[in-house]
């Protein structure tokens, strides 16, 4: 494909409507009183050019605005579809169990369609990709022939441009102090002006014209950030509990860091305390004043031995408040839950009969051991422990979770008057005596409670590229919103004086300016012909 010479020299690329120096049209069109599309310069776009290569064929498809859109549609509704059930970091069983057991075969494919683990999912990711490549596309094959245009355009214009504008009109017999009062008024109003041959060229604005691709550098610089949290490391956001007088792992730092949770605070506001909030804690009661956890972070020094407990070493002691997290090493740990937990349970073995009791067992439902000897013959065996207890779909007994919220137990309780024992299934408020009526029951006694610190662990690294991308993509919307690209052409033509005008948005206020470059000089102001085409219309 040849480049188009112009037969004011310029040569143009294949394509082009205007030419890019003097404005003739290089296309011939039906209509040759309708008014100039003016949006891209009538510049040539790779994608109205080259349609032949796979490659063409590619750029073609992300280049079209429609295509771009429906991808944003997709993603959006993908996203909405990722709401209708829980995202498998709230869920407690693994995915491919879970959502099959509770949603049936609904459940089973949103597991396997990767809804179950949304963002995550490589066809999502592939769309916010495709998003990507499509505003990179779109902009470049606008942007740079429109650059090349703006850059080449001449002071001199053709006749057939002037005439097509929009803001077009004619002066006869000026006098030439007019052609110089109107140049003076253009520069106080901050217009850029070239003058050549006795030709003006007014400008301003024109940054305005590069904001929408501003905004798009801003949106891919955006999804550049947001796909940036799924490398590993660049993003974490976890939730740890732990125990108080335990110690645990903090995710996602390589087996690096621990947290020992000494201990858990919860303070309620006191009315006789706090006089002035006294009529409002009368009417909402409690109000917890502080949740708080006393907590001593650690490192593991020297290398990890597998099989061996690591050596720590501490870091520091911190009071994790509410909106005062421990900070390290780009991570921030967040007081954001707590819970009491279930610690123990306490039975005694009794003779169902006489009440008489054999002695009492306590069961850390964490660790049960698995017998437990009460002396003089008597003793208690777990042959089976449910932390989390439900029955299942076939009715044999299951547990939802190692969270001793629901705990449950078969037990084997043996006697010198039993040697062979008597099995008993016990949970909480239910006992059932599978092989017939027990002569001994195990008694529930009493519970032993933990708190649990509920703690978010937080790292994100892609935040500024995501600030900035967001920064970029305002200040493009404001370039594009609140400024525009006006430009007054005043020519020289057989005697004549033409003025024509363009602007990319806002054709008001730039025909208001127009008249006050036009005061105190006999030059008519030039007329709408969109707005006298439309009357015509109207009158016909």
């Amino acid at each position: 494909m040849k480049d188009v010479k112009c037969e004011c020299g310029h040569v143009n690329p294949h394509g082009t409507v205007l030419c890019e120096a003097c404005g003739k049209i290089l296309v011939e069109e039906e209509n040759e009183k309708q008014l100039l599309d003016m949006r891209y310069e009538g510049s040539a776009r790779r994608s109205q050019i080259y349609q032949k290569t796979v490659v063409d064929k590619v750029w073609n498809f992300f280049s079209s605005v429609k295509v771009g859109v429906w991808l944003i549609i997709i993603t959006l509704i993908a996203s909405i579809l990722g709401t209708i059930l829980p995202q498998k970091m709230y869920i407690n069983l693994p995915p491919e169990v879970y959502y099959e057991k509770e949603y049936g075969w609904f459940g089973k494919l949103y597991y396997q369609l990767g809804f179950h683990d949304l963002y995550g999912s490589w066809w999502y990711l592939l769309l916010i990709a495709m998003i990507g490549i499509s505003l990179v596309i779109c902009s470049l094959d606008r942007v740079v022939p429109l650059y090349k245009a703006l850059k080449a355009q001449r002071v001199t214009r053709h006749e057939g441009f002037l005439k097509r504008q929009r803001v077009f009109g004619a002066s006869h017999n000026v006098d030439q102090r007019d052609i110089e009062t109107v140049k003076q008024h253009l520069i106080q109003k901050h217009y850029k002006v070239r003058e050549e041959n006795g030709d003006l060229l007014a400008e301003k604005g024109r940054f305005s014209r590069w904001g929408p691709y501003v905004n798009h550098v801003g949106l891919i610089i955006f999804l550049f950030g947001a796909m940036l949290r799924f490398i590993p490391g660049m993003y974490v956001n976890e939730n740890l509990w732990v125990r108080e007088g335990e110690t645990a792992l903090v995710p996602e730092t390589g087996e690096k860091f621990y947290v020992h949770n000494n201990k858990f605070i919860l303070e309620h506001y006191d009315k006789e305390k706090n006089k002035t909030f006294e009529k409002a804690l009368d009417r909402a009661g409690n109000v917890v004043k502080n949740y708080q956890s006393n907590v001593v972070l650690y490192q593991r020094s020297g290398e990890k031995i597998p099989g061996e407990k690591p050596k720590l070493e501490k870091v520091k002691e911190y009071k994790i408040r509410v909106n005062h997290p421990l900070e390290f090493e780009g991570y921030s740990i967040y007081q954001s839950s707590f819970r009491s937990e279930m610690d123990s349970m306490t039975f005694a073995l009794i003779n169902k009969k006489t009440e008489k009791s054999f002695g009492e067992l306590t069961i850390n439902l964490r660790t049960p051991k698995e017998k437990y000897d009460l002396g003089n013959g008597y003793s208690v065996k777990i042959l089976n422990y449910f932390p989390d207890f439900e029955f299942a779909e076939n009715g044999e007994p299951s547990t939802k979770s190692r969270v001793p919220n629901n705990p449950a137990f078969i037990f084997r309780m043996t006697a010198p008057d039993k040697p062979k024992g008597e099995t008993s299934f016990v949970a909480i408020r239910q006992t059932i005596e599978p092989f017939g009526n027990n002569t001994y029951k195990m008694a529930f006694k009493r519970i032993g409670t933990t708190n649990v610190s509920g703690f978010t662990v937080r790292k994100d690294s892609s935040i500024w590229v995501i600030i900035f991308g967001g920064i970029l993509f305002m200040i493009g919307v404001i370039q594009g919103a609140y400024w525009n690209h006006r430009r007054i052409w005043v020519q020289n033509k057989n005697g004549d004086v033409w003025i024509a005008a363009h602007t990319n948005k806002n054709w008001y206020g730039l025909k208001r300016e127009i008249e006050k470059v036009l005061e105190d000089t006999k030059l008519k102001m030039p007329e709408d012909q969109l707005q006298r085409e439309q009357k015509d219309k109207e009158g016909v």
